[in-house]
């Protein structure tokens, strides 16, 4: 190896291992009591995370028999998930990753067109390694990769046929991003002049009734199948759910076991999913509307302390999560953040921040229960002592 390849080796070596440090040191903050804007699951101890099934038994009867591919609380969640989204039945799947294949194969063979439309940055794309060509014989076609949601023109316009649409709602890697409802109807009704069927990454799909200002069934109603997660936005263990209609989920189960997603047990992570379709579920509209008042008040803060071309994106949220950008390296803005918590007990960034540009530095905020005790100029204040920290370097 060259000597520019050698010290191109160290200097990757030596990131990695700030990296580590950093999330080490985020987690020890979190476990330490630190005041977030939401708990991190995954930050969490095993006794914290197992605290969720403390509660079970309000959501299900503990006496009944645990489940056996599929039955019992399984079953039970699997009709709950219907009857919230509106549709004839639902199928519980361990991974979204597995749901979605199975639903975009299962359309395949319906329409007989392996193509699916759907949005460069969508999940399927940026984070699943080519699963959908690789694994399941799927053509993925990307409408745009812009920031942004495609458009009805780019859906009715597109120079290559295909079967499925597939939209990701809210649209996580440009800033959990949605359309507005006539934007989103205006899409619908694009595929359906292409002969297309409609399927929904729902993933995070219960925080969109706010921005929508419609319900969840008439929102899963646009589509002709939806996957919904019981990790993201619910707190589950993992798991989700493909929802539509009955012969469509039937059909799924088929290629469910076929996935190998049939598993023996799941009532942990059934029960999980219950408690936060319980718990959760209600509160995520609060979620959404206080994450609103937090993200202009970072705004200020930022602006206040002179911290120039930092940025809330998108400046009122679509849901109770967003990004933040400031001009500085990601490992600078990752210090800036840990140091904080560890100097006030305010973690402002619980997550790790990104370099989607030279000088740049990205951070997803999510606002939760915990956030909820965070006023307007405590976040203002928080905002203004982190940019502040930031210019001191």
């Amino acid at each position: 190896m060259s000597d520019d390849g050698e010290a191109a080796e160290q200097v990757a070596v030596e990131a990695e291992e700030r990296g580590v440090r950093l999330r080490e040191r985020r987690q020890a903050l979190q476990r330490g009591g630190a005041r977030v804007l939401a708990a991190s699951g995954p930050g969490a101890s095993l006794r914290e995370r197992l605290a969720l099934l403390e509660a079970a038994g309000e959501v299900y009867d503990l006496d009944e028999r645990p489940d056996v591919y599929g039955s019992g609380v399984v079953a039970a969640l699997e009709d709950r998930v219907a009857a919230l989204l509106g549709t004839e039945a639902a199928a519980f799947f361990p991974t979204g990753t597995m749901a979605q294949q199975v639903a975009l194969r299962c359309w395949a063979g319906r329409t007989g067109d392996p193509a699916v439309a759907l949005h460069g940055l969508a999940h399927p794309e940026v984070h699943e390694r080519n699963a959908f060509s690789r694994v399941s014989g799927l053509r993925p076609l990307r409408l745009t990769s812009e920031p942004r949601q495609p458009t009805a023109a780019e859906v009715r316009d597109f120079e290559e046929p295909f079967g499925t649409l597939m939209l990701e709602l809210p649209l996580r890697d440009a800033g959990y991003l949605l359309p507005t409802w006539e934007e989103l109807t205006d899409l619908v009704a694009a595929a359906r002049e292409r002969d297309a069927v409609v399927h929904f990454d729902g993933a995070r799909l219960w925080e969109s009734t706010v921005h929508f200002g419609r319900p969840l069934a008439e929102i899963a109603g646009l589509a002709d199948s939806v996957y919904v997660s019981f990790y993201k936005s619910l707190g589950g263990y993992g798991g989700a759910a493909l929802a539509g209609p009955r012969t469509l989920v039937e059909e799924a189960r088929a290629w469910r076991h076929r996935y190998g997603g049939t598993v023996f047990q799941q009532f942990p992570t059934a029960l999980a999913a219950l408690t936060g379709l319980e718990r959760e579920l209600p509160r995520l509209p609060e979620y959404v509307r206080h994450a609103r008042v937090v993200a202009e008040a970072l705004r200020e803060g930022f602006a206040a302390a002179g911290l120039p071309w930092a940025r809330v994106h998108p400046e009122v949220p679509h849901t109770h999560e967003f990004q933040v950008w400031v001009p500085h390296d990601a490992d600078v803005a990752g210090e800036a953040a840990v140091r904080q918590g560890e100097e006030t007990g305010r973690l402002l960034f619980p997550r790790p921040w990104s370099s989607p540009g030279p000088g740049l530095a990205m951070a997803e905020v999510e606002l939760g229960a915990a956030g909820l005790d965070w006023t307007a100029e405590e976040a203002r204040a928080a905002a203004s002592d982190f940019a502040a920290r930031l210019l001191d370097r």
